[in-house]
């Protein structure tokens, strides 16, 4: 049946719809929003990585001024049950009970031990300054790989193939610096108790708010249906914003026992010691090449840090199985071993953030692909080209074939003029001035289907759902389970519903992240909100556009506006004829049918060593990626420049220090260096597009691509850079005073 599109709506670069509200101040973040009595939660935290709480004392903050409650683990515990992670797919890893506060013992610097609720943040600030407490310090677990095997979280191995006798080996370590997201907008959330009803409803810059609706449920013996937790505007996520937390607990339960609304926006310096931190790996990996340069073979031994429980519910261990899993996917690699170990420590909880262990496989790999290269006499482009998988699984049985990585390297090496660029280093490096050029051959694994998390037991969608209404004006309003975090997706989802049902964009209106007006969804992670949310959206909008066609043609209505049509469908049914289905909204649910998509590309980093002083200056960074269809290039755009940002902080700047005793010793803006706009080269960004067969909308994740392949092109150019020196710097980030180091130690 023929529907009537707005053809130049798809692939059009359209910005953010939002973007000039936010632009005016018009924003509405959980920190923004008012209510009536509303109390505001501050904390008493750890100052020990580890100590015994001997006494703990709350008399004091009780009689404070503004002061309405002041609660420890004890009285939590008569509402909020603690949680434990672990995965039915993973028996060998479980993670201690964890409460919302500590109970006994406080396990790492910043684990929160009392909650003060008072009329302002500042007076609730004040209180918890007079909370007595005597600590008794205990020895603290600081490293990784001292705390095995006595501490072992978790330990896994593959192999698969065998390894070859005779070729050359290469072998290099990476070691991936502790570090953590930083969100614009730190953690906050507002929840409201009814105890008549026994209702909870949660204000919550949150990724997920349908896996939130079910953890709030469960721990406070709540009916799922009687959670309502509600998305306002969130200022970026990142992955920091999609696991449970203990002070967010804490503020649910304390909501509950004080039956009045509270708030907590976690601020900086608290951020630093409680968020998710990630990327805390060792990583030796091995590779057998023949005369030929083909790779034989692939080892990888990585040891990674967990916290002092394990992430919940998504664990500690997936960055660690996501290397494990990822590592080599670019190239045709038939024998591979790899050993995984997790090893518990006192400091915050790992877990998923951008990228999720793929940016750890990628440095990794493309390191050792740049020493097998130098080690072989060959260009490391020409060397990556000939090892490209071009079909079939990968020895960990991931579906890597079909992927485009030939077609990207051909337009990146000519976006970049390669050859010109390497007659312009060595003409450079003979008056002294030492560039580098590094590649980084990627593969992001995007949009999970039902079994990645299903099949672990835990209460997390692989689904999106959507309604689309026919307002009676002729406009359209789209209510999708799937929040916007601030990357633009309701830009992209919008595009959709105007190009399949014909109407203007400025037509549509888009309502994300409300558990109580959608069915269950997944939410923002793994590159899946548009994947995944607009394959439901383009489902249900054609489904209302077949509608509204059929409406046209026994009405015989022709070409009439859309707006008669929708009149005739919201408020004149008594003309339809019988048996005519013309109600005015569609609803959708969408699941991927395949384990996970996988988008691909390639990256390359031009940068400046000054080997005098060990810094590093970027000059340019080139991408080209392949995420099936663009619905919408600027955004697609903003996302890879984006993440390629955060990559090149990992590379260059970020890292969490830690002391002999777990003391974070930089956990402030001032000390924690994250890069600014002043530090950024141009990012060039191309698209390769190869639609997704089997699916509506054609298109792979993007939101963690231009992170994966990053730091792994501006270490190879840093490497690349130093070559003639025989130096090779190979722990992230790679500061001034490690590439002094290196050159020293050549």
């Amino acid at each position: 049946m023929e529907q009537r599109v707005n053809p130049g709506v798809i692939g059009r670069a359209i910005p953010r719809s939002h973007a000039r509200r936010l632009a005016a101040g018009r924003g509405a973040y959980a920190d923004d929003l008012r209510f009536p009595r509303l109390l505001h939660a501050a904390f008493l935290r750890s100052p020990h990585a580890h100590a015994r709480i001997a006494r703990l004392d709350l008399s004091a903050a009780l009689t404070s001024d503004g002061v309405v409650a002041a609660y420890d683990a004890a009285a939590l515990a008569t509402v909020c049950k603690p949680w434990q992670t672990k995965l039915a797919t993973w028996p060998g890893h479980r993670s201690p009970p964890q409460p919302p506060l500590a109970t006994g013992e406080a396990m790492w610097q910043g684990q929160p031990v009392a909650i003060v609720l008072a009329t302002s943040r500042a007076l609730a600030e004040d209180a918890v300054e007079r909370i007595d407490v005597d600590w008794e310090p205990l020895e603290a677990i600081p490293h990784r790989e001292r705390a095995l095997p006595e501490h072992s979280a978790f330990e896994h191995a593959v192999a698969s193939g065998e390894l070859p006798p005779g070729a050359t080996t290469v072998e290099r370590t990476i070691t991936f610096a502790r570090h953590t997201g930083v969100p614009l907008e730190p953690r906050s959330i507002v929840a409201s108790f009814d105890p008549s009803e026994r209702k909870l409803t949660v204000h919550q810059a949150t990724q997920v708010p349908h896996q939130m609706r079910a953890v709030f449920a469960d721990q406070l013996g709540l009916a799922e249906q009687d959670v309502r937790v509600i998305t306002p505007d969130i200022g970026g996520g990142f992955g920091v914003k999609l696991h449970v937390y203990d002070d967010e607990m804490a503020v649910c339960a304390a909501a509950m026992l004080v039956a009045r609304p509270v708030k907590y926006v976690c601020d900086r310096l608290e951020a630093f010691v409680s968020d998710i931190h990630a990327r805390a790996h060792t990583v030796s990996v091995a590779a057998a090449v023949d005369k030929d340069g083909r790779l034989q073979s692939l080892q990888l031994d990585a040891v990674v840090e967990a916290g002092a429980y394990s992430a919940y519910p998504r664990s500690s261990i997936l960055e660690g199985l996501q290397v494990l899993l990822m590592s080599g996917t670019p190239y045709q690699i038939d024998a591979y071993q790899g050993r995984l170990r997790v090893a518990w420590q006192n400091k915050p909880a790992t877990g998923s953030y951008r990228g999720v262990g793929q940016p750890v496989a990628c440095a990794a790999v493309e390191a050792l692909m740049d020493a097998c290269a130098r080690q072989m006499a060959m260009d490391p482009a020409e060397f990556r080209r000939i090892n490209l998988r071009r079909e079939g699984a990968t020895p960990t049985k991931v579906q890597a074939g079909g992927l485009s990585h030939e077609a990207c390297l051909d337009r990146l090496l000519e976006l970049m003029d390669y050859r010109g660029l390497r007659d312009r280093q060595k003409a450079e490096r003979a008056k002294g001035r030492h560039l580098g050029i590094g590649f980084a051959t990627f593969v992001e694994q995007s949009a999970p289907g039902p079994a990645f998390y299903g099949a672990a037991g835990v209460k997390i969608s692989a689904q999106e759902g959507c309604t689309i209404r026919l307002e009676p004006s002729g406009t359209v309003t789209c209510i999708t389970s799937n929040p916007d975090q601030g990357q633009g997706v309701e830009t992209a989802l919008a595009q959709l519903v105007a190009h399949t049902l014909g109407v203007a964009f400025q037509d549509v209106r888009i309502i994300g992240g409300d558990t109580g007006m959608t069915a269950v969804g997944g939410g923002t992670f793994a590159s899946r909100g548009l994947t995944i949310a607009g394959e439901a959206v383009l489902t249900a909008a054609r489904a209302l556009a077949e509608r509204v066609q059929k409406v046209r043609e026994v009405m015989k209505l022709g070409d009439a506006p859309l707006a008669d049509v929708a009149a005739l469908m919201n408020y004149k049914q008594h003309v339809l004829p019988p048996g005519l289905e013309a109600g005015p909204a569609v609803t959708a649910h969408v699941t991927m049918r395949v384990p996970f998509l996988l988008a691909n590309g390639i990256q390359a980093s031009l940068i400046e060593i000054d080997v005098q002083t060990g810094f590093v200056k970027l000059l340019r960074h080139w991408v080209v990626e392949d995420c099936g269809q663009v619905i919408n290039p600027l955004l697609a755009d903003e996302q890879i420049r984006g993440g390629v940002v955060q990559g090149i902080g990992a590379a260059l700047y970020e890292e969490c220090l830690y002391d002999e005793s777990s003391q974070l010793l930089n956990g402030s803006m001032a000390d924690y260096l994250v890069p600014m706009a002043g530090e950024m080269p141009d990012i060039v960004v191309a698209h390769v597009e190869t639609p997704v067969a089997g699916t509506a909308l054609g298109a792979k994740g993007i939101g963690e691509a231009g992170t994966i392949g990053a730091a792994a092109a501006v270490g190879n150019a840093i490497n690349d850079a130093l070559a003639p020196f025989g130096a090779e710097v190979l722990q992230q980030p790679y500061t001034p005073q490690r590439i002094l180091d290196a050159l020293e130690n050549r």
